[in-house]
Protein backbone atom coordinates (compact mmCIF):
# COMPACT_ATOMS: atom_id res chain seq x y z
CA UNK A 1 0.00 0.00 0.00
CA UNK A 2 1.71 3.20 -1.39
CA UNK A 3 2.56 5.40 2.26
CA UNK A 4 2.55 2.56 4.31
CA UNK A 5 4.90 0.22 5.89
CA UNK A 6 6.04 -2.72 4.67
CA UNK A 7 4.81 -5.42 7.11
CA UNK A 8 5.16 -8.53 4.75
CA UNK A 9 7.54 -9.67 6.76
CA UNK A 10 5.92 -9.32 9.84
CA UNK A 11 3.13 -11.12 8.56
CA UNK A 12 5.62 -13.90 7.30
CA UNK A 13 4.91 -16.33 10.34
CA UNK A 14 1.13 -17.21 9.58
CA UNK A 15 2.09 -18.61 5.90
CA UNK A 16 1.01 -21.81 5.55
CA UNK A 17 -0.41 -22.48 8.83
CA UNK A 18 -3.89 -23.71 7.67
CA UNK A 19 -2.86 -27.06 8.50
CA UNK A 20 -1.53 -26.79 12.53
CA UNK A 21 -4.29 -24.02 13.18
CA UNK A 22 -6.73 -26.89 12.02
CA UNK A 23 -5.10 -30.16 13.38
CA UNK A 24 -5.20 -27.51 16.66
CA UNK A 25 -9.09 -26.53 16.48
CA UNK A 26 -10.02 -30.47 16.32
CA UNK A 27 -8.28 -30.76 19.54
CA UNK A 28 -10.15 -28.15 21.56
CA UNK A 29 -13.08 -29.28 19.81
CA UNK A 30 -12.82 -32.25 21.29
CA UNK A 31 -13.35 -30.85 24.92
CA UNK A 32 -16.63 -30.28 26.00
CA UNK A 33 -16.76 -26.99 27.21
CA UNK A 34 -21.00 -26.50 27.97
CA UNK A 35 -20.92 -23.33 30.21
CA UNK A 36 -21.86 -25.30 33.68
CA UNK A 37 -19.29 -28.38 32.46
CA UNK A 38 -16.93 -26.79 35.19
CA UNK A 39 -15.10 -29.93 35.00
CA UNK A 40 -14.88 -29.67 30.89
CA UNK A 41 -14.12 -25.74 31.57
CA UNK A 42 -11.33 -26.56 34.19
CA UNK A 43 -9.59 -28.76 31.06
CA UNK A 44 -9.82 -26.41 28.34
CA UNK A 45 -8.52 -23.63 30.40
CA UNK A 46 -5.54 -25.60 30.95
CA UNK A 47 -4.99 -26.46 27.73
CA UNK A 48 -5.52 -22.62 26.81
CA UNK A 49 -3.17 -21.48 29.43
CA UNK A 50 -0.57 -23.56 28.03
CA UNK A 51 -1.30 -22.51 24.68
CA UNK A 52 -1.12 -18.66 25.52
CA UNK A 53 1.72 -18.76 28.02
CA UNK A 54 3.89 -19.67 24.50
CA UNK A 55 3.28 -15.37 24.31
CA UNK A 56 5.47 -14.87 27.53
CA UNK A 57 3.08 -12.64 29.37
CA UNK A 58 1.85 -12.95 32.81
CA UNK A 59 -0.99 -15.77 32.83
CA UNK A 60 -3.19 -15.93 35.60
CA UNK A 61 -6.28 -17.30 36.67
CA UNK A 62 -9.56 -15.28 37.66
CA UNK A 63 -12.43 -16.85 39.61
CA UNK A 64 -15.88 -15.48 38.23
CA UNK A 65 -18.47 -14.22 40.25
CA UNK A 66 -21.04 -16.46 41.54
CA UNK A 67 -24.28 -16.34 39.38
CA UNK A 68 -27.58 -15.47 41.06
CA UNK A 69 -30.39 -16.94 39.36
CA UNK A 70 -34.34 -17.75 39.67
CA UNK A 71 -35.77 -21.66 40.37
CA UNK A 72 -38.37 -22.70 38.91
CA UNK A 73 -40.85 -21.93 42.53
CA UNK A 74 -39.38 -18.49 42.78
CA UNK A 75 -36.29 -18.56 45.17
CA UNK A 76 -33.46 -16.97 44.51
CA UNK A 77 -29.94 -19.45 44.21
CA UNK A 78 -26.25 -18.51 42.75
CA UNK A 79 -24.38 -21.45 41.42
CA UNK A 80 -20.67 -21.58 40.40
CA UNK A 81 -19.12 -20.63 37.00
CA UNK A 82 -16.26 -21.55 35.17
CA UNK A 83 -12.88 -19.14 35.95
CA UNK A 84 -11.40 -16.74 33.63
CA UNK A 85 -8.22 -16.80 32.21
CA UNK A 86 -6.35 -13.58 31.60
CA UNK A 87 -2.59 -12.87 30.03
CA UNK A 88 -1.14 -9.41 30.37
CA UNK A 89 2.01 -8.32 28.36
CA UNK A 90 3.54 -5.11 27.77
CA UNK A 91 0.87 -3.28 30.06
CA UNK A 92 2.64 -0.09 29.79
CA UNK A 93 3.04 0.18 25.80
CA UNK A 94 1.70 2.88 23.89
CA UNK A 95 -0.27 0.77 21.68
CA UNK A 96 -2.61 -1.08 24.29
CA UNK A 97 -5.88 -3.30 23.48
CA UNK A 98 -7.94 -5.69 25.06
CA UNK A 99 -8.39 -8.82 23.18
CA UNK A 100 -11.07 -11.25 24.44
CA UNK A 101 -13.11 -14.87 23.67
CA UNK A 102 -15.14 -17.09 25.58
CA UNK A 103 -14.10 -20.63 25.79
CA UNK A 104 -17.60 -21.74 26.95
CA UNK A 105 -20.03 -23.42 24.33
CA UNK A 106 -24.05 -23.79 24.05
CA UNK A 107 -23.54 -28.13 24.07
CA UNK A 108 -23.72 -29.42 27.46
CA UNK A 109 -22.04 -32.31 28.78
CA UNK A 110 -24.81 -34.61 27.51
CA UNK A 111 -25.59 -33.06 24.20
CA UNK A 112 -25.55 -35.03 21.56
CA UNK A 113 -23.54 -32.81 19.53
CA UNK A 114 -19.90 -34.10 20.87
CA UNK A 115 -17.60 -34.93 17.80
CA UNK A 116 -16.29 -33.19 14.61
CA UNK A 117 -17.00 -34.04 11.06
CA UNK A 118 -15.59 -32.56 7.80
CA UNK A 119 -18.24 -31.69 5.87
CA UNK A 120 -15.98 -31.06 2.69
CA UNK A 121 -12.32 -30.25 2.73
CA UNK A 122 -12.83 -26.44 3.55
CA UNK A 123 -15.32 -27.13 6.51
CA UNK A 124 -15.09 -28.61 9.85
CA UNK A 125 -18.28 -29.27 11.49
CA UNK A 126 -17.47 -29.10 15.23
CA UNK A 127 -19.28 -28.13 18.64
CA UNK A 128 -17.51 -24.42 19.11
CA UNK A 129 -15.90 -24.91 15.96
CA UNK A 130 -17.01 -21.21 14.99
CA UNK A 131 -18.07 -19.71 18.31
CA UNK A 132 -15.94 -19.66 19.34
CA UNK A 133 -12.77 -21.78 19.75
CA UNK A 134 -12.02 -21.36 15.82
CA UNK A 135 -12.10 -17.39 17.41
CA UNK A 136 -9.61 -17.99 20.32
CA UNK A 137 -7.35 -19.97 17.92
CA UNK A 138 -7.14 -16.82 15.22
CA UNK A 139 -6.39 -14.47 18.62
CA UNK A 140 -3.76 -16.72 19.56
CA UNK A 141 -1.77 -16.86 15.94
CA UNK A 142 -2.35 -13.08 15.59
CA UNK A 143 -0.39 -12.27 18.62
CA UNK A 144 2.22 -15.19 17.98
CA UNK A 145 2.73 -13.44 14.56
CA UNK A 146 3.41 -9.77 16.64
CA UNK A 147 5.26 -11.40 19.06
CA UNK A 148 7.94 -12.05 16.12
CA UNK A 149 7.73 -8.63 14.63
CA UNK A 150 9.86 -5.44 14.76
CA UNK A 151 6.94 -3.63 16.13
CA UNK A 152 5.86 -5.84 19.38
CA UNK A 153 7.83 -3.64 21.83
CA UNK A 154 5.19 -1.07 20.92
CA UNK A 155 1.90 -3.18 21.62
CA UNK A 156 0.72 -4.24 25.30
CA UNK A 157 -2.24 -6.16 25.55
CA UNK A 158 -4.47 -7.74 27.93
CA UNK A 159 -6.22 -10.73 26.85
CA UNK A 160 -9.74 -12.25 28.76
CA UNK A 161 -10.48 -15.60 28.20
CA UNK A 162 -13.69 -16.30 30.20
CA UNK A 163 -16.26 -18.92 30.58
CA UNK A 164 -19.75 -18.04 31.05
CA UNK A 165 -20.44 -15.41 27.66
CA UNK A 166 -22.79 -17.82 26.35
CA UNK A 167 -24.93 -16.78 29.70
CA UNK A 168 -24.95 -13.38 29.08
CA UNK A 169 -21.40 -12.95 31.07
CA UNK A 170 -23.15 -12.98 34.56
CA UNK A 171 -19.56 -13.90 36.40
CA UNK A 172 -17.17 -11.98 34.20
CA UNK A 173 -18.91 -9.30 32.66
CA UNK A 174 -17.16 -6.89 35.50
CA UNK A 175 -13.81 -8.69 34.88
CA UNK A 176 -14.41 -7.06 31.36
CA UNK A 177 -15.05 -3.65 31.73
CA UNK A 178 -12.29 -3.55 34.37
CA UNK A 179 -10.01 -4.33 31.64
CA UNK A 180 -11.49 -2.33 28.98
CA UNK A 181 -10.51 0.76 31.35
CA UNK A 182 -6.75 0.24 30.78
CA UNK A 183 -7.34 -0.09 27.12
CA UNK A 184 -7.70 2.13 24.27
CA UNK A 185 -9.54 -0.17 22.10
CA UNK A 186 -10.93 -3.91 22.17
CA UNK A 187 -10.88 -6.90 19.36
CA UNK A 188 -12.96 -9.82 20.19
CA UNK A 189 -13.19 -13.32 18.67
CA UNK A 190 -16.54 -13.62 18.31
CA UNK A 191 -17.28 -15.52 14.63
CA UNK A 192 -17.80 -13.27 11.33
CA UNK A 193 -20.61 -14.46 9.22
CA UNK A 194 -19.72 -17.55 6.46
CA UNK A 195 -19.20 -14.67 3.89
CA UNK A 196 -17.11 -12.51 5.92
CA UNK A 197 -19.42 -9.90 7.14
CA UNK A 198 -19.07 -8.47 10.58
CA UNK A 199 -21.28 -7.35 13.48
CA UNK A 200 -21.49 -3.90 13.35
CA UNK A 201 -24.09 -2.15 15.94
CA UNK A 202 -25.74 -4.54 18.42
CA UNK A 203 -29.01 -3.81 20.51
CA UNK A 204 -28.54 -4.33 24.22
CA UNK A 205 -30.56 -7.30 25.52
CA UNK A 206 -31.63 -7.92 28.98
CA UNK A 207 -33.25 -11.17 30.68
CA UNK A 208 -35.77 -11.33 33.18
CA UNK A 209 -37.81 -13.55 35.76
CA UNK A 210 -41.28 -12.64 36.74
CA UNK A 211 -42.41 -14.30 40.16
CA UNK A 212 -45.72 -14.10 41.12
CA UNK A 213 -47.37 -15.74 43.97
CA UNK A 214 -50.62 -16.21 45.05
CA UNK A 215 -52.77 -18.58 46.99
CA UNK A 216 -53.57 -21.96 47.15
CA UNK A 217 -57.25 -23.27 47.17
CA UNK A 218 -59.56 -27.13 46.35
CA UNK A 219 -60.28 -25.49 42.75
CA UNK A 220 -63.92 -27.27 43.27
CA UNK A 221 -64.46 -26.83 47.41
CA UNK A 222 -62.56 -23.69 47.90
CA UNK A 223 -61.88 -21.86 44.32
CA UNK A 224 -63.18 -18.52 45.51
CA UNK A 225 -60.18 -18.76 48.38
CA UNK A 226 -57.85 -19.16 45.76
CA UNK A 227 -55.69 -16.97 43.95
CA UNK A 228 -54.11 -17.96 40.80
CA UNK A 229 -50.48 -17.32 40.36
CA UNK A 230 -50.49 -19.01 36.68
CA UNK A 231 -53.57 -16.53 35.58
CA UNK A 232 -51.69 -13.52 37.48
CA UNK A 233 -48.73 -14.34 34.88
CA UNK A 234 -50.59 -15.29 32.05
CA UNK A 235 -51.95 -11.53 32.40
CA UNK A 236 -48.02 -10.19 32.73
CA UNK A 237 -47.37 -12.20 29.62
CA UNK A 238 -50.02 -10.53 27.49
CA UNK A 239 -48.94 -7.03 28.50
CA UNK A 240 -45.27 -7.29 28.71
CA UNK A 241 -45.71 -9.06 25.13
CA UNK A 242 -47.55 -6.07 23.92
CA UNK A 243 -44.89 -3.94 24.60
CA UNK A 244 -42.89 -5.41 21.18
CA UNK A 245 -42.79 -2.22 18.58
CA UNK A 246 -44.05 0.97 21.39
CA UNK A 247 -40.30 2.05 20.93
CA UNK A 248 -38.62 1.57 17.93
CA UNK A 249 -36.35 -1.68 17.61
CA UNK A 250 -38.00 -3.27 21.00
CA UNK A 251 -38.42 -6.37 20.90
CA UNK A 252 -39.57 -9.02 24.08
CA UNK A 253 -39.99 -12.51 23.53
CA UNK A 254 -41.45 -14.74 26.96
CA UNK A 255 -39.24 -17.75 26.57
CA UNK A 256 -40.43 -19.78 29.21
CA UNK A 257 -43.30 -20.05 32.26
CA UNK A 258 -42.99 -22.18 34.98
CA UNK A 259 -45.75 -22.93 37.62
CA UNK A 260 -48.96 -24.68 38.55
CA UNK A 261 -49.85 -28.56 39.18
CA UNK A 262 -52.48 -30.58 39.44
CA UNK A 263 -55.41 -28.97 37.82
CA UNK A 264 -57.70 -29.41 40.90
CA UNK A 265 -55.37 -27.11 42.60
CA UNK A 266 -55.47 -23.16 42.30
CA UNK A 267 -51.83 -22.67 41.85
CA UNK A 268 -50.12 -20.26 44.12
CA UNK A 269 -46.51 -20.17 42.24
CA UNK A 270 -45.85 -19.21 38.49
CA UNK A 271 -42.29 -17.82 36.87
CA UNK A 272 -42.10 -15.84 33.88
CA UNK A 273 -38.87 -15.82 31.79
CA UNK A 274 -38.53 -13.63 29.35
CA UNK A 275 -35.97 -11.52 26.65
CA UNK A 276 -36.16 -7.07 25.86
CA UNK A 277 -33.83 -5.86 22.84
CA UNK A 278 -33.58 -2.25 23.03
CA UNK A 279 -31.42 0.01 20.42
CA UNK A 280 -30.74 2.77 22.84
CA UNK A 281 -29.94 2.67 26.52
CA UNK A 282 -32.85 5.13 27.04
CA UNK A 283 -35.14 2.11 25.47
CA UNK A 284 -34.07 -0.24 28.53
CA UNK A 285 -34.89 2.83 30.93
CA UNK A 286 -38.37 3.13 29.52
CA UNK A 287 -38.66 -0.60 29.61
CA UNK A 288 -37.11 -1.31 33.38
CA UNK A 289 -40.24 0.99 33.91
CA UNK A 290 -43.18 -0.37 32.50
CA UNK A 291 -42.25 -3.75 33.47
CA UNK A 292 -41.60 -2.55 36.80
CA UNK A 293 -45.22 -0.38 36.78
CA UNK A 294 -47.14 -4.07 35.53
CA UNK A 295 -45.42 -5.65 38.65
CA UNK A 296 -46.50 -3.06 40.83
CA UNK A 297 -49.93 -3.38 39.25
CA UNK A 298 -49.55 -7.36 40.43
CA UNK A 299 -48.40 -6.21 43.64
CA UNK A 300 -52.01 -4.29 43.77
CA UNK A 301 -54.23 -7.21 43.80
CA UNK A 302 -55.32 -8.71 46.91
CA UNK A 303 -53.46 -11.92 47.54
CA UNK A 304 -51.26 -11.43 45.23
CA UNK A 305 -47.21 -10.68 45.69
CA UNK A 306 -45.00 -10.51 42.75
CA UNK A 307 -41.51 -9.50 42.09
CA UNK A 308 -38.94 -8.83 38.96
CA UNK A 309 -35.74 -9.81 39.12
CA UNK A 310 -32.64 -9.25 35.89
CA UNK A 311 -31.96 -6.46 33.94
CA UNK A 312 -30.07 -5.39 30.98
CA UNK A 313 -26.89 -7.45 31.13
CA UNK A 314 -25.64 -5.92 27.64
CA UNK A 315 -25.76 -2.64 27.04
CA UNK A 316 -27.20 -1.14 23.14
CA UNK A 317 -23.37 -0.86 21.11
CA UNK A 318 -24.22 1.96 18.88
CA UNK A 319 -22.26 2.80 15.63
CA UNK A 320 -20.41 5.97 17.00
CA UNK A 321 -18.00 7.92 14.84
CA UNK A 322 -14.82 5.89 16.47
CA UNK A 323 -15.94 2.77 15.84
CA UNK A 324 -16.55 3.64 12.43
CA UNK A 325 -13.48 4.89 11.93
CA UNK A 326 -12.18 1.71 13.59
CA UNK A 327 -14.22 -0.37 11.24
CA UNK A 328 -12.85 1.80 8.10
CA UNK A 329 -9.12 1.45 9.28
CA UNK A 330 -9.89 -2.64 9.22
CA UNK A 331 -11.65 -2.67 5.64
CA UNK A 332 -8.28 -0.60 4.62
CA UNK A 333 -6.01 -3.85 6.19
CA UNK A 334 -8.92 -6.35 4.43
CA UNK A 335 -8.36 -4.46 1.11
CA UNK A 336 -4.27 -5.14 1.78
CA UNK A 337 -4.72 -8.97 1.94
CA UNK A 338 -7.46 -9.14 -0.69
CA UNK A 339 -10.13 -9.12 1.80
CA UNK A 340 -13.69 -6.68 1.18
CA UNK A 341 -14.38 -6.19 4.59
CA UNK A 342 -18.40 -5.52 5.16
CA UNK A 343 -20.33 -4.89 8.67
CA UNK A 344 -23.96 -4.02 9.32
CA UNK A 345 -25.70 -3.67 12.73
CA UNK A 346 -27.18 -6.78 14.24
CA UNK A 347 -29.50 -7.92 17.39
CA UNK A 348 -27.50 -10.23 18.33
CA UNK A 349 -25.33 -9.45 21.79
CA UNK A 350 -21.66 -10.19 22.98
CA UNK A 351 -19.05 -9.02 25.74
CA UNK A 352 -18.14 -6.56 22.71
CA UNK A 353 -21.47 -4.53 24.13
CA UNK A 354 -20.40 -4.28 27.94
CA UNK A 355 -16.92 -3.22 26.90
CA UNK A 356 -18.28 -0.20 24.39
CA UNK A 357 -20.08 0.88 26.93
CA UNK A 358 -17.09 0.84 29.01
CA UNK A 359 -15.82 4.12 26.71
CA UNK A 360 -13.59 2.19 24.37
CA UNK A 361 -14.24 1.22 20.61
CA UNK A 362 -14.24 -2.49 19.75
CA UNK A 363 -14.65 -4.88 16.97
CA UNK A 364 -16.25 -7.93 17.79
CA UNK A 365 -16.35 -10.37 15.19
CA UNK A 366 -12.88 -10.42 14.24
CA UNK A 367 -12.92 -14.45 14.22
CA UNK A 368 -13.00 -17.05 11.88
CA UNK A 369 -16.08 -17.01 9.33
CA UNK A 370 -18.78 -20.12 10.11
CA UNK A 371 -22.27 -20.25 10.77
CA UNK A 372 -25.41 -22.31 11.88
CA UNK A 373 -24.06 -21.35 15.51
CA UNK A 374 -25.70 -22.88 18.52
CA UNK A 375 -26.72 -25.64 16.39
CA UNK A 376 -25.70 -29.07 15.65
CA UNK A 377 -24.70 -28.02 11.84
CA UNK A 378 -22.16 -25.51 13.12
CA UNK A 379 -19.30 -25.07 10.81
CA UNK A 380 -15.79 -23.15 10.60
CA UNK A 381 -14.68 -22.42 7.10
CA UNK A 382 -11.03 -23.45 7.52
CA UNK A 383 -9.39 -21.38 4.99
CA UNK A 384 -10.46 -18.12 7.16
CA UNK A 385 -8.16 -19.30 10.70
CA UNK A 386 -4.89 -18.15 8.71
CA UNK A 387 -7.19 -15.70 6.62
CA UNK A 388 -8.49 -13.76 10.05
CA UNK A 389 -5.24 -14.10 12.34
CA UNK A 390 -3.72 -12.21 9.50
CA UNK A 391 -6.26 -9.51 9.60
CA UNK A 392 -5.66 -8.72 13.07
CA UNK A 393 -2.46 -8.27 13.23
CA UNK A 394 -1.94 -6.15 9.99
CA UNK A 395 -4.27 -3.96 11.82
CA UNK A 396 -2.23 -4.29 15.22
CA UNK A 397 0.62 -3.76 13.25
CA UNK A 398 -0.78 -1.01 11.54
CA UNK A 399 -1.89 0.82 14.32
CA UNK A 400 2.28 0.33 15.76
CA UNK A 401 4.17 1.30 12.77
CA UNK A 402 1.92 4.78 12.71
CA UNK A 403 -0.18 4.19 9.69
CA UNK A 404 -3.14 3.85 11.14
CA UNK A 405 -5.16 5.96 13.80
CA UNK A 406 -4.81 4.40 17.19
CA UNK A 407 -8.47 3.67 17.65
CA UNK A 408 -8.49 4.78 20.88
CA UNK A 409 -7.13 8.38 20.39
CA UNK A 410 -9.81 11.31 19.89
CA UNK A 411 -10.72 12.03 16.12
CA UNK A 412 -9.43 14.88 14.57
Amino acid sequence: MAGKTDISKDLAFLDGKRGEMTARLREWCAINTGTMNLEGLAAMHGVLANAFAALGGDVETVPSRAQELVTATGEIVSRQLGDCLRIIKRPQAPVRVLLGGHMDTVFAADHAFQSDRMVDADTLNAPGGADMKGGILVMLYALMAIERSRFADRIGYEIILNADEEIGSPGSAALLVDAARRAQFAMIFEPAQADGALAGARKGSGNFSAVFQGRAAHAGRDHASGRNAVVAAAGFVAAIDALTGKRPGLTVNVGKIDGGGPSNVVPDNAVVRFNARVERGEDADWFLGEARRLIAAANAREGYRAHLHGGFGRPPKPMTPALEAFFRALKDCGVELGLDIGWKATGGVCDGNNIAAAGIPVIDTLGARGGEIHSSNEFVKLDSLEERAKLSALLLLRVAAGDIQNPGAKLQ
